[in-house]
């Protein structure tokens, strides 16, 4: 199959994903609308790893995979001679039925994508060890504060210098004050607008507060040296 047609086998996918939902979903209201992605923010994604030329992408969180559709249409379009997308999720045969892995072989995608059913608070440490080493990653996992900044401490170590880090609901309070430690300690830096044209939501959900993207991209600095323990900034 030709990259054209590995192409357009994942944006049927993702553009049915899109029209129809998910053959199945948690018994929550609306949950399918709540947890995705939406498809506009999934283009974003996809756009910013196309020009990023990310090879390897490590994802927290499957879910119903409107992201990591984009993300391995991503890889698709870049065709690296080893692309490779790890995505971690500890809930995706249990709470969600398969569907988004599902989802995933449907549009071919599991021959680069690997599924590891698990906690990112167990799971990263093991890819740390192996020496897993990724361009970018997408973290949509757990938004409780002390999850986050243990998912971003490792990323920082498995993501190469120079590297994306890229997370959704970045409205929440919680996802917001963990990315501030990594910006004012440790020099990781917004890139300006790439998600300016996506999904705008109120800090916190407040009507009063300003509205921002939900999704927030962040580089890496070119080193991974760590600072001495005197300059440390509150956040």
């Amino acid at each position: 199959m030709g990259m054209d047609e590995r192409t357009t086998r994942v944006r049927e996918v993702r553009h049915r994903l899109g029209r129809d939902g998910p053959r199945s979903t948690r018994p929550h209201q609306r949950d399918f609308e709540t947890v995705t992605l939406p498809e506009r923010d999934c283009d974003l994604l996809r756009d910013l790893l196309i020009s990023e030329r990310a090879e390897t992408v490590i994802e927290i969180g499957l879910a119903y995979a409107s992201s990591a559709l984009a993300i391995g249409e991503a890889l698709v379009a870049i065709d690296p001679p080893r692309p490779r997308h790890v995505i971690i999720d500890p809930f995706q045969d249990r709470a969600y039925s398969d569907v988004g892995w599902d989802l995933l072989q449907a549009a071919g995608l599991d021959s680069i994508a690997s599924l590891i059913r698990a906690g990112s608070s167990t799971a990263l440490p093991e890819l740390l060890t192996e020496g897993f080493v990724a361009d970018a990653a997408f973290v949509d996992g757990s938004h409780r504060f002390h999850e986050v900044f243990v998912d971003l401490y490792f990323l920082r170590k498995i993501v190469r210098p120079g590297g994306l880090i890229v997370l959704d609901d970045d409205w929440t309070l919680s996802v917001r004050t963990a990315v501030r430690y990594f910006e004012r300690n440790l020099g990781w830096t917004a890139i300006s607008d790439p998600f300016t044209g996506g999904t705008l939501r109120h800090i916190n959900d407040d009507p009063t507060a300003e509205a921002v993207p939900r999704c927030r991209a962040l580089r890496l600095p070119d080193t991974s040296a760590e600072p001495p323990f005197e300059q440390f900034h509150p956040f």
